[in-house]
């Protein structure tokens, strides 16, 4: 796993286009994480590998640009990542100009090898049914308590039934939840807000989280014992125990559960452009591919099935 560069090896620049992306844009910390990643890395490349040295980023030019590329290639790097740590430049160039910095962005129109788009993961309907319930299964199995299965459940309900992000789901407040509405307010990626409609299900967890009080608009809808969010790790560490004693797959994520969400709606005839908004999609394109997945299903039951195929 590639280590996270320290903040102390970030030039100022750098530290003030995380800054802004992080306040202004509003970018997950998860997102920010990668960036940095990708700018700690290419100041390495300007420095020729003298630590300490100052970055002088208006230097780079195609050669070093394309050096640079092939590097993280040859270093083992997937095609994603080389993607990721172009358009992390890019974008950081992009920031640099518009402040008078340096003259041209060296990374505008490289060249990159192409990605395939895969397929997203998905629980089918059974599993998800399965996996939904799994925290009363041990609370009646007297496992956990009753507050820790609300807990877990509202959880995995707010992921499945809104399709949230991770990110969206552990930065949730009373504030942005109208339970008599069914309604939740998200504020997504760059700072996008959406409204997502609250199934039946998770209106009723919420109702009992609020055990009868009317929480302050800023508390959190998950806390943490100190009262602040959970993080997104605890999700994650959450959702791998329920997995583990459901007997389902262990590589199933939070974000799968988001592509669940998707499937199921376009499986149930669900229109593609609302599934888009609920989604938080800036381009149909990115919800398209949940289509996909669909006609495969199709395919392969007709396949199956049809004395001609």
């Amino acid at each position: 796993m590639e280590e996270t560069p320290r903040e102390e090896d970030a030039p100022s620049a750098i530290i003030e286009f995380l800054d802004y992306l992080a306040r202004e844009r509003r970018y997950s910390a998860y997102t920010i994480r990668n960036y940095r990643q990708a700018l700690v890395a290419w100041a390495d490349t300007l420095r020729g590998g003298r630590a300490g040295m100052a970055v002088d980023f208006a230097e780079a030019d195609d050669r070093m640009v394309r050096s640079h590329l092939i590097e993280l290639q040859r270093s083992g790097r997937g095609k994603r990542t080389v993607h990721l740590h172009a358009s992390a430049l890019r974008r950081f160039y992009r920031f640099l100009l518009q402040r008078g910095r340096v003259s041209r962005n060296p990374f505008a129109g490289v060249a990159l090898p192409r990605l395939s788009r895969p397929l997203p993961v998905f629980l089918t309907e059974a599993q998800a049914r399965r996996f939904l319930e799994e925290p009363l299964r041990q609370l009646r199995s007297g496992e956990i308590d009753r507050s820790e299965a609300l807990r877990d459940q509202l959880a995995f309900e707010l992921l499945y039934g809104g399709g949230l992000r991770v990110s969206e789901l552990v930065g949730l407040t009373w504030g942005c939840v109208d339970i008599r509405s069914g309604v939740a307010r998200i504020l997504g990626k760059g700072g996008k807000e959406r409204l997502v409609p609250l199934g039946m299900v998770a209106q009723a967890l919420l109702r009992d989280s609020a055990a009868g009080r009317r929480p302050p608009a800023a508390e959190p809808v998950l806390p943490a014992v100190d009262g602040r969010p959970v993080s997104a790790a605890w999700v994650q560490r959450r959702m791998k125990r329920y997995l583990a004693l459901a007997g389902l797959p262990a590589n199933l994520t939070p974000h799968k559960l988001r592509h669940s969400f998707a499937t199921h709606l376009l499986n149930a005839g669900a229109d593609l452009r609302a599934v888009q908004e609920l989604l938080g999609h800036a381009s149909l394109s990115s919800t398209q591919v949940y289509t996909h997945v669909g006609i495969r299903r199709l395919k392969e039951a007709h396949q199956k099935a049809h004395p001609r195929a």
